[in-house]
């Protein structure tokens, strides 16, 4: 059964999963966190419907959420991957530099994955990443395959409408403790 449309999610429908997701948690009382918006400078607004028609974005942003879950820091960016083989020009430098800084403030980064194909959810813990970051640094692939991923960290949504992180945020923080 499929959970979404046949064209997939789009970054915008991502977005909203994930927003929806974080309002049921505020309402539950488990997270707080919220939605990073990207500056921008207006270059052309359709007066007609106050649209902005053409713009550029002000400065890069760090990641794409930023909150608190029962008290830990988190911060996290969203992808979608259509194919097997993820490429990490999907992921910039000064996300990684943000997210490296982040930990070594003793908060949670990562990345959520959202692989169309499969239509199942990925929780990209900040020292996976970085594994294939230093890699692709170092000459090796510009990518990684989807079977390179830990299983464990695959996860699904029950009903198409929410992205249950939580449960992978706690995966991630006993594997720490290991």
């Amino acid at each position: 059964m499929a959970m979404f449309n046949s064209r997939g999610l789009r970054g915008s429908a991502l977005e909203d999963l994930i927003n929806n997701t974080n309002e049921r948690y505020r309402k539950d009382g488990l997270a707080l966190v919220q939605k990073i918006p990207t500056p921008i400078t207006p270059i052309d607004i359709d007066h007609s419907t106050s649209r902005i028609t053409l713009a550029y974005f002000d400065k890069k942003s760090t990641v794409d959420y930023i909150g608190a879950v029962q008290g830990i820091p988190v911060a996290f960016d969203a992808k979608e991957c259509k194919e097997d083989t993820f490429p990490l020009s999907n992921i910039h430098a000064h996300q990684m530099r943000f997210m490296d800084e982040f930990e070594k403030q003793e908060g949670i980064a990562f990345f959520l994955l959202y692989f169309s194909s499969h239509e199942r959810f990925y929780y990209l813990r900040y020292d996976e990443a970085r594994t294939f970051w230093e890699r692709m640094e170092n000459g090796g692939r510009k990518s990684f395959r989807r079977d390179e991923l830990d299983e464990d960290f695959f996860f699904d949504s029950p009903n198409g409408l929410w992205v249950p992180y939580l449960p992978m945020i706690q995966k991630d923080l006993d594997a720490r403790k290991e």
